[in-house]
């Protein structure tokens, strides 16, 4: 009997060349399609850089009319709002930098898509990222691995998938390239075949960030004090959510010298001004972690590590401190670690987990 796959379509070419690879395989595919906002809740028009938007659940339909599988369309805008949009707005008003693309994958791409699937009776869901996941009889896990193609590897971002959502997901783009991928929509004359990729995050117009927070989640900007690591009182800033670590531009105050936010105080409102030197840390604190490749970390563990999305991998040593946090001490410094982002452990172009940077 032939392995039944929902396939997340997100309206772009990834997705859908995702679907056509495995309907060519012969699995028994349908496509679905996540409605997670209105465009004018969030004041956004999506076409060109994002995902969601009612074009890209049409350019989703017409792909899945032309491979003769059924499409689906669930809405998921409450638990978007309440998992992502909410927690966005709570983090950067505590003076955090969150990423809400990594909690949509967490609570909603995944968890919650697995959760339909299953519901209708599919075996597996499959998307268009570029990783891969295989089963190890060693350990009895599954393991998150890099794409073959690095300069799409989208593995930092999936470090959030349990056992679970691992042993139920397919990633058939993960031995490709993004020119392959391209190659294929062609052939079979896809809508999307030359469609731009995903931009910026897909409920945030122009990347205003702080107009977002202030006018559509009613999120308060309070002036004050720009200092510097030494307490000394430097100009008045506008509210913390306008600034994030390692900002230079747009700081609205000329000190002679080049200035960088180097961190943010929520407490007392002020944010901290300093020497681009003064941005570089050799240690960190991670939490709310997943671990991958191990249940968890019993003692120091070598490993590389990313802090950003696009940031090559460092050297560091992994130190557990308690069941939900570890210590990272890097072999150099690194530059703008930021609380909230990811912290994302590997050995070689295996994930062994990752978390949020708490400090």
């Amino acid at each position: 009997m032939k392995k039944k796959v929902m396939v997340a379509m997100s309206g772009g070419v990834d997705s859908s060349v995702a679907a056509v690879i495995l309907k060519d395989q012969g699995y028994d595919i349908c496509g679905a399609t996540l409605k997670l906002f209105d465009d004018e809740d969030v004041l956004t028009s999506c076409r060109t850089r994002t995902c969601c938007s009612l074009e890209d659940v049409e350019d989703a339909r017409s792909v899945c009319h032309k491979l003769g599988i059924d499409h689906f369309v669930f809405n998921f805008k409450e638990t978007f709002k309440d998992e992502v949009i909410e927690k966005f707005a709570r983090s950067y008003e505590e003076g955090s930098t969150p990423n809400p693309c990594i909690d949509c994958n967490r609570y909603i791409k995944f968890s919650k898509l697995i959760e339909r699937a299953l519901l209708m009776k599919k075996d597996y869901i499959a998307t268009g990222h570029y990783a891969q996941i295989e089963y190890d009889n060693v350990s009895g896990r599954y393991l998150l691995k890099k794409a073959v193609d690095l300069s799409k590897d989208q593995s930092y971002v999936l470090y959030v998938l349990s056992q679970h959502d691992l042993s139920r997901t397919l990633l058939p783009l993960g031995k490709m390239t993004k020119e392959e991928v391209r190659k294929i929509a062609e052939e079979r004359d896809l809508i999307n075949a030359r469609k731009p990729d995903s931009q910026d995050i897909c409920f945030v117009r122009d990347g205003d960030y702080a107009g977002f927070l202030k006018n559509t989640m009613g999120v308060e900007s309070k002036k004050g004090k720009f200092i510097d690591s030494k307490g000394n009182i430097l100009g008045e800033h506008k509210g913390i959510i306008h600034y994030t670590v390692g900002q230079r531009k747009g700081l609205g105050i000329a000190l002679g010298k080049p200035a960088y936010v180097i961190s943010k105080n929520k407490e007392d409102n002020t944010v901290i001004l300093g020497s681009e030197e003064e941005l570089y840390s050799k240690r960190l604190k991670a939490s709310d972690l997943n671990m991958i490749a191990v249940e968890k970390l019993t003692e120091p563990m070598k490993a590389t590590v990313k802090t950003r999305y696009s940031q090559k991998e460092t050297e560091a040593i992994l130190y557990p401190e308690s069941e939900d946090e570890i210590i990272v001490e890097f072999k150099q410094k690194q530059r703008a670690i930021t609380p909230g982002q990811a912290v994302v452990f590997y050995d070689g172009d295996i994930v062994i987990g990752g978390g949020t940077i708490s400090m």
